[in-house]
């Protein structure tokens, strides 16, 4: 059963950084696979974050994140990462990470076949 799960959300001050993990099991090999962070705030909807390409680890960020996120991936740990610095109130949500069997990556979420469950990040002094 492919499954992806992530991991690495918690507490944080404003200025703070977390790194999130989005790990792919049951035989889901994610070298083949763009991915995609995305982020729910109560009241919102879902929106993209950043994503990384399969074919080329081309990456993308919304312009609320850039210059702070990175992305990043290991194929040989079957993970992505997402690295996140100077975090703001804002940015306080759940955060999913979600994969296609594409060599692009998009920012929108129908784009996506599979989703992780989600890990709060809460950026709150």
């Amino acid at each position: 059963q492919v499954q992806l799960v992530e991991s690495g959300g918690g507490l944080v001050q404003p200025g703070g950084s977390l790194r999130l993990s989005c790990a792919a099991s049951g035989g889901f090999t994610l070298d083949y696979y763009s991915v995609g962070w995305f982020r729910q705030a109560p009241g919102k909807e879902r929106e993209g974050v950043s994503c990384i390409s399969s074919r080329d680890g081309i990456t993308n960020y919304a312009d609320s994140v850039k210059g702070r996120f990175t992305i990043s991936r290991d194929n040989a740990k079957n993970t992505v990462y997402l690295q996140m610095n100077n975090l703001k109130p804002e940015d306080t949500a759940v955060y999913y990470c979600a994969a296609w069997f594409g060599p692009n990556c998009g920012m929108a979420t129908y784009e996506y076949d599979y989703w992780g469950q989600g890990t709060q990040v809460t950026v709150s002094s």
